[in-house]
Order: structure tokens, then sequence, then C-alpha cells
């Protein structure tokens, strides 16, 4: 049987029963049409390319299409609330990040969908590893000269992100509250947008998610002057973690977990964690993840609940703490 690329729907609706199809699928009549996977987030996003990469793994399993569709915009909240109010059938699932699911609901008083009650959770999929990065030609070297600079001229750096209250805004905010500094924001459409932004000099410096400014590192547009991990990254050795270059005890990374609307058939919810475990296990999905800067991870849908709720709590306090608010 020909298989179709991620991005494009097969022509195998109706076909519940595919020979060999993985989990028993012929007793059990989900999938048997192509899937959507809604992505609040902007092509080229940490999060985009981690979808897209375990998405064609599975869709090449299970023998059925997988599309995903970017809905950028309000930091993931229309995204989100497409796939809330999608039929719970399993053929509409969400490709969200940590700050869609555990910071918007500590910093918005109005959310148009719960994360705890109007979602399911799938698994967990990846972290995503994090860096400072800056113009390839600029002056700031590492964390403590980005820090010594925003103490001289207060306010005058500008950071970009991918919106208020997307994972760029609050890493560089909790950053500044920790040195006490006073840095600008400039909000985006996405973090692929600030990404391009701070190539092209819009904005001083940006947080951002290895994966969606890898390419840009490596085609020498962008400088990545530290990384927000315990230890330094094998991907990038030269670069220093930001705890020994400025700021000791810093660290943020965040995540992508797969999420379907409340009400989903556990049995289908069941499915597509197990068929997200065995590409997660596949050497050649955990070698793109990991040159893309994410670290394979897979939970239960019962582990995931636990950590959204545990996260909700830990980004309650942290952004209460460090004063950060939707500007």
């Amino acid at each position: 049987m020909q298989r179709r690329s991620l991005l494009h729907y097969t022509a195998l609706t109706g076909l519940g029963c595919v020979a060999g199809s993985p989990l028993g699928w012929a007793q059990a009549a989900y999938p048997s049409k192509p899937i959507k996977v809604m992505v609040p987030l902007a092509p080229g996003s940490a999060v985009d390319n981690a979808a897209r990469i375990v998405m064609q793994k599975i869709s090449q399993n299970i023998g059925l299409g997988i599309a995903i569709e970017n809905q950028a915009g309000a930091s993931g909240i229309i995204g989100a609330d497409k796939v809330a109010k999608s039929a719970p059938d399993g053929y509409v699932l969400g490709g969200f990040n940590d700050s869609i699911m555990t910071m918007l609901p500590n910093l918005q008083s109005k959310m148009p969908w719960d994360i705890q009650k109007d979602f399911d959770p799938i698994s967990l999929v990846a972290t995503v590893e994090w860096g400072l990065v800056v113009a390839a030609d600029s002056s700031v070297k590492s964390a403590q000269d980005l820090i010594q600079a925003a103490k001289l001229a207060p306010g005058k750096i500008n950071y970009g992100s991918g919106g208020n209250g997307s994972p760029q805004h609050i890493a560089m905010a909790l950053f500044a509250a920790q040195a006490g500094i006073k840095l600008t924001h400039v909000p985006y459409k996405g973090a692929t947008q600030a990404a391009v932004g701070l190539a092209g000099k819009e904005v001083d410096v940006c947080f951002q998610g290895i994966a969606t400014v890898n390419a840009l590192i490596k085609g020498g547009k962008l400088k990545l002057i530290g990384v927000s991990t315990p230890k330094r990254m094998a991907q990038f050795p030269e670069a220093p973690t930001i705890s020994e270059s400025g700021l000791p005890g810093f660290e943020f990374n965040s995540w992508f977990a797969m999420m379907a609307p409340a009400g989903t058939p556990k049995s289908s919810v069941q499915h597509f964690y197990k068929e997200i475990l065995k590409a997660l296990a596949d050497d050649s999905v955990k070698e793109q993840l990991i040159g893309q800067g994410l670290t394979p991870r897979g939970s239960s849908p019962e582990e995931l609940t636990q950590l959204l709720s545990l996260q909700l709590a830990k980004y309650e306090k942290l952004i209460r703490q460090a004063g950060i608010s939707v500007d």
C-alpha cells in the first residue's frame, strides 16, 4: 500500500481495517480516516518542527495521512480554541506547547477554554531546550554582557517574543526579574517571526527554543550566547550555560504535548498515545529531534494530566513572584 507524506490526506477513508496495521485496529474503528493535528503556532517553531517529525513517523506506521495545520495568533489561544470546539472523535488533535497549557491560563483573566476541563491529555512528546540568541555581529557575547548592558541603559534593550504570554516572553521576563534588570518586550505573531526579526536587527536579543533558531545559528545569522539547560548541550558545546555565564541557577525549558478535545473516546486516546511512544522509540526520529535541540520524552495520558497540574501551580507562583503580565 502506498503511503502519502505528512502534509497530504490519503484516499484511505473508510479503510479502518488495514492489513498488518499496528495495535489491532482491525477490531477498533479508530483511525479509519486521516487525522488533523492543529499546531497553534507558526510554521518553523520548535513545537511545529517536533510535530512534523513525530507525526510523519506515525503517519507512515499507520498508513493514514496526518495533516499539520498551523494557526498562529494570540500566543496559541485561537488555535487551541479550535481544537477545544472540534468533535471529540479523535480526528482533530492539538500539538501544544506548555505556554498554551500552563502559562497563558495564569496570565489571562478570561480564557475561551479551560485546559483541564476542555481537553483530554494524550502524551508528553518532547521537551524543548532553550538558548539566549543575538544577531551574529552583536557586541553582546554572554549573559553577563547582556545584564551589564541592561543595567547601564534600563529599558533600552529590546527583546522579541512569539507574543504576549509566549514562552519566549516568560523566559526573558523570568531572566530579567532574576537579574534585576529592565528590558523592553516586543511581541511578534510567532516565535519564527521573532527569530527572523532578531536576525534582521529589529530587536536586540531573544530567548528561543533551539529548534526554532537552529538553522539561523548554523547559517551564521544568529549567535547562541548561552543555553538555559543545567549542562552545556552536546550540539553546541561552545555555548556556556546561562548559569555559568552570568546568572547562577537560571534554567528554562519548555515542552510539547498532544491533546484531544474533551470527551474523546479513551480507546482512541490510548491508541494514539501508544503510536507516539512507538514513533519516539524509532532511532531516526530520536536523531532528528535531538539534532533540533529537542529531547524525546513520551508519557501516558495519566502522567501528562499530573504534569499539567504541577506545572500550572509552578507557573502561577513564578509569574506572580516575577510580576509578569500581558502588556
